[in-house]
């Protein structure tokens, strides 16, 4: 691994596989979100904003109450 950033709170490593490490000053490993948030921080990842989902074009209760009508009989 090589040394990205040091700093007197923790160091950033990078891997091989070009992933990132961080490592307390008490040489304790940081995970998770503390992690993330350090490497949002020194901008060493991005942040991607998730995907609006897209909006459903038919209720299916308005499906079912169309074809109730189209199905009945005609008197």
């Amino acid at each position: 691994m090589k040394v990205v950033k040091k700093t007197p709170e923790y160091t950033v490593y990078q891997k091989r596989t070009e992933r990132y490490a961080v490592k307390a000053a008490d040489k304790s490993w940081i995970n998770g979100d503390d992690k993330i948030k350090i490497l949002l921080a020194e901008k060493l990842i991005k942040a991607e904003q998730p995907k609006p989902k897209a909006e459903p074009v038919e209720d299916a209760a308005d499906s079912a109450d169309e074809t109730a009508t189209e199905d009945a009989p005609s008197e």
